[in-house]
């Protein structure tokens, strides 16, 4: 009930009144961290890896993050501390991946300025440490304009292979849904599951989707690969419309009943974990049983 409030009064909030609150918490965090870091307190790479540990991930995993580095507190050696400390959990046979999407809004508006998307060179706009991610040595990003996911492992290829072209996002051959494939999971620092870009996997892997999730109009997109190569592909955005009556946090209760949610923490940072396969799954029951999606979370 909580959440579905705190949905509620996103959604109907003026941006101008939630963006000045948005920015006030932030100084606050910054301040917070600022003192945390004068004093000599916050999280070393070893503090980080035992709190990945008591959480339940382990070595070979398949790990999709999701953060608000600046909510972790101050972490000494900044968002590569993370990364290393994620990197070191899942061993060399592990998979770490990330969206790094260029989409600091909407798709839709992002889109209609028709940029070119440079897997290279276009930054992240998904936080401090998935721009640090998509700049490792040794990740591959895949090519789409919207959407692409950064990863490191040793299938990371067969992650990224497939995403250029696809029509949509978060289709089969997605990295979002490999990563249910592979019964991955997710983590999601410091925010909700709001963010879990993996909740859109329903919507493409369910035929006739009951709400028209994408808008009409489709996009040329322009795309250069890693070497250098220019390429063009049409893909469509979420509808503007339809995106404003979401209630994801809705959700939350759903996935705990079916124990594919639970409650961490990393740092400071009250987060969640979420497994990706039991997460789909569940997803796919409850809307076929019960009318259960992001946009009518109690069913219909």
């Amino acid at each position: 009930m909580r959440q579905s409030l705190i949905d509620w009064l996103r959604n109907i909030t003026p941006k101008p009144a939630l963006e000045a609150f948005r920015n006030y918490k932030k100084q606050q965090i910054r301040a917070a961290i600022q003192q945390q870091k004068e004093t000599g307190k916050g999280f070393t790479q070893g503090d980080l890896v035992a709190d990945l540990a008591k959480m339940g991930i382990k070595p070979g995993d398949a790990l999709m993050v999701h953060c608000a580095f600046s909510a972790i507190g101050f972490v000494k050696g900044g968002p590569q501390t993370l990364i290393d400390a994620l990197l070191k959990i899942l061993g060399p046979h592990g998979h770490l991946l990330m969206p790094t999407s260029p989409v600091e809004k909407l798709q839709y508006d992002h889109l209609s300025a028709q940029p070119v998307f440079d897997v290279r060179n276009t930054p992240s706009a998904m936080g401090a440490l998935s721009e640090t991610f998509r700049k490792h040595p040794e990740a591959v990003r895949s090519l789409h304009p919207t959407e692409p996911v950064s990863v490191v492992g040793p299938e990371k290829h067969w992650f990224v292979k497939d995403h250029f072209g696809e029509p949509t996002p978060y289709t089969k051959n997605s990295p979002f849904y490999k990563l249910i494939e592979k019964q991955g999971k997710i983590l999601v620092i410091g925010r909700d599951i709001w963010v879990a870009i993996n909740l859109h996997t329903l919507e493409d892997a369910v035929p006739d989707f009951k709400f028209p999730v994408y808008a009409d109009r489709w996009f040329d997109a322009t795309v250069i690969d890693a070497d250098g190569k220019s390429h063009q592909m049409k893909t469509r955005a979420h509808s503007p419309e339809l995106s404003k009556s979401r209630k994801v946090g809705g959700l939350t209760p759903v996935f705990e009943r079916h124990g594919v949610l639970q409650h961490v923490q990393v740092g400071q940072a009250k987060s969640v974990l979420l497994d990706a396969k039991g997460m789909f799954d569940t997803m796919v029951h409850e809307y076929r049983q019960n009318g259960v999606t992001m946009y009518t979370p109690e069913g219909s």
